[in-house]
């Protein structure tokens, strides 16, 4: 028999889908205008590469997300118009999908949730002049009302949030516009201090891909909201790979202009280039991005407590919330949020073998989704541990790529080898059958 996590879903009906430009497209601009993605890309790229290599670099890091870790995700979403934890049964089995990409997507999104917790209370803090930071008071109470309020409109009141959210992009993006118009006149001053083009160019890569390796993965889901396959191409190649583009080299533009011209700013952050703003104008911003960091912090939080939910039904959704949101909350005060870089490692060490897998199954299975498979699919979790493993592990750069195609590779290796189990029988699971 089915689990219930399968047995209860039903495909999205062709009547609920949209064109690209209503959901993937604007949905998918909204992750990666989300401060967190550019605030320290500057870190490590800028100062060892010239500008245009930097740019070229995200890029690079746009097509490989779309090509790599949206594409057959988004395919297999409209195709089927089932979500991913059931879409991934296929992939991992029946009950290896409870920890895989189940289990496993709640747990990243709540270190999401800590990042994104950190950086609202950080800039909320900087909005009325405070220069608190991790392990005070004033940050801890902060935190803990960001973060228990965002939890708790990500399980009451989701459905506000995405009708705002369009509204709440806009901020960030009026934003980073002003700022780059404010400093494009020093670009053509910026100048690397160190010579390493090459660190920088992987770093871009690694840094973009890793971010993004989640949401890719959750392609599925936003492409059972898509009509046809060209919905789901024009949704991806402009809300991610045009979007990086943009969201990314705004910033990184932002930040050279603003070291030229003015030597005060120390660190290559975008928040060194808000707060140089001064006054009533950086406290406006910082307050502003913190506003626009809404959206991101209740989908994390609503993504979180629907998988926690349907993997663990016998725990009401809001107590497993509330349970994994309170372990963020630790982690944005104690300041283990704070390093992005390594965070956007481990979700890419995470989910860029989890997308490779997916990958090969869609193409060992003519491009279409098998089914759930009975059990624990093998192929799968080997494939995910090894390209895991790569993906921490792996001292050059860009892991998240080593893992992605590590897992493509073993899941299509051990497939051949029939370690696949069967295909488990499901009563018009797919839509439009």
């Amino acid at each position: 028999m089915l689990p219930a996590y399968i047995e209860k879903t039903t495909p999205n009906p062709a009547s609920n889908r949209a064109p690209w430009f209503v959901n993937t497209a604007p949905s998918y601009a909204g992750v990666f205008l989300w401060i967190v993605f550019y605030q320290t890309l500057a870190q490590g790229t800028i100062d060892r590469a010239g500008l245009g290599l930097c740019l070229l670099a995200l890029v690079l890091a746009g097509a490989l997300s779309y090509g790599l870790f949206y594409y057959v995700p988004g395919m297999l979403g409209m195709k089927t118009g089932l979500p991913l934890y059931v879409v991934g049964s296929s992939t991992f089995g029946t009950a290896g999908g409870y920890l895989m990409p189940g289990l496993l997507m709640g747990l990243l999104q709540l270190g999401w949730f800590a990042v994104g917790t950190f950086t609202s209370t950080t800039f909320i803090l900087k909005a009325v002049g405070s220069t608190a930071g991790p392990g005070t008071m004033e940050f801890a109470i902060v935190a803990v009302l960001w973060g228990y309020i965002m939890a708790y409109i990500g399980v009451k009141g989701i459905q506000y949030v995405a009708k705002a959210s369009l509204f709440l992009n806009v901020i960030p993006l009026l934003m980073i516009l002003f700022v780059f118009f404010k400093t494009m006149g020093g670009l053509s001053l910026h100048k690397p201090v160190i010579d390493d083009s090459m660190g920088a160019f992987l770093t871009i890569l690694t840094t973009v891909i890793g971010f993004f390796a989640t949401a890719g993965a959750a392609g599925v889901d936003f492409g059972m909201n898509s009509r046809d396959e060209r919905d789901v191409r024009m949704g991806g190649l402009t809300g991610i790979a045009l979007a990086i583009v943009i969201a990314g080299g705004l910033p990184l533009l932002s930040v050279a202009g603003a070291r030229a011209l003015d030597p005060s700013i120390t660190n290559y952050t975008y928040e060194a280039v808000i707060g140089a703003q001064g006054g009533l104008l950086a406290s406006a911003m910082f307050l502003l991005f913190a506003v626009a960091s809404i959206t991101p912090a209740c989908f994390c939080a609503f993504i979180a407590g629907n998988s926690f939910s349907t993997m663990i039904p016998g725990v009401p959704r809001m107590s497993s919330t509330m349970a994994g949101v309170t372990v963020a909350i630790i982690l944005a005060i104690t300041g283990a949020a704070a390093n992005l870089v390594q965070v956007f490692v481990i979700v890419g060490a995470s989910f860029g073998p989890i997308c490779g897998a997916m990958v090969a199954d869609y193409y060992l299975s003519g491009k279409e989704w098998s089914g759930p498979r009975q059990g624990i699919n093998w192929a799968g979790y080997v494939a995910w541990a090894l390209g895991f493993a790569v993906g921490i592990w792996s001292p050059y750069q860009p892991a998240v790529l080593y893992s992605f195609f590590v897992g493509l590779a073993v899941y299509a290796v051990l497939a051949k080898a029939g370690l696949q189990p069967a295909v488990v029988a499901i009563k018009a699971k797919v839509a439009g059958r």
